[in-house]
């Protein structure tokens, strides 16, 4: 009896002193980002950047065309639909390395070059298939290649023209008979020496590589009227054939 005397006291005690109600879930999370808010204000703004950066301009070639260019391919050839109009729609650069499985080095080289050229990382071209005669095993790399388009595409053609080619052995105008019939120009180029990108002290090996100009033209007096309007230097064959 005594001790149940005792437990009913103590129950009473305990009820004295409740205990505090807890918090709402939402109410706690609200609290936490109030003080996340206001501590690391000053830290977002640290981070933030000063000033917003500007857009890279556009390419001086594609204003050029886009201007000039369009307005007097479609009154030449008598355009009424504006998308008729041939434009520029890649150029790809492809360097062929023969001996790329015995000289490694030489194949590195070549992509490291090609990149520095054309501000794009080449892709590794491989066999597709084995050739016994060349010593060729489907899927050995055999070159490199990059395919440009858009902005990059026309900053490349500006350099190209304004820079490269008068850099050129004995340079007397490109031919302008390297057409594939479907409005495509392919020009091939002996040393890699013309770009000024190329460090002349840490060339290993001189090589060459292909041009392709691919047009929306699918004739190639159309696509050799864009050409020349964008300044590409073609040779006067025509004209002199005909005086």
């Amino acid at each position: 009896m005594a001790d149940e005397k005792e437990k009913h006291e103590k129950k009473p005690k305990a009820q004295q002193q409740p205990k505090q109600p807890k918090q709402p879930k939402q109410e706690k999370k609200g609290k936490q980002q109030a003080e996340a808010g206001t501590g690391g204000g000053a830290a977002d703004k640290a981070t933030e950047p000063s000033a917003p950066v500007e857009p890279a301009p556009p390419a001086r070639l594609k204003a050029f065309y886009e201007q000039q260019v369009r307005s007097k391919l479609q009154q030449q050839f008598g355009f009424k639909n504006p998308h008729q109009i041939p434009r520029l729609k890649k150029i790809v650069l492809n360097v062929g390395m023969g001996d790329a499985s015995k000289n490694p080095k030489g194949l590195e080289a070549a992509v490291a070059e090609l990149g520095a050229i054309t501000g794009q990382h080449p892709v590794v071209t491989r066999a597709k298939k084995a050739i016994a005669n060349f010593n060729l095993r489907e899927g050995q790399p055999i070159g490199c290649a990059v395919t440009l388009r858009g902005g990059r595409m026309y900053e490349f053609l500006d350099r190209f023209i304004s820079i490269a080619v008068p850099r050129m052995r004995d340079f007397r105008g490109l031919p302008s008979k390297s057409f594939d019939g479907r409005g495509n120009y392919t020009l091939g180029i002996k040393e890699q020496m013309i770009f000024p990108e190329i460090d002349y002290d840490k060339v290993e090996r001189i090589h060459g590589m292909d041009i392709t100009f691919v047009t929306s033209a699918g004739r190639d007096d159309t696509a050799l009227a864009l050409l020349r309007e964008l300044g590409m230097p073609f040779r006067a064959e025509a004209s002199g054939a005909a005086a």
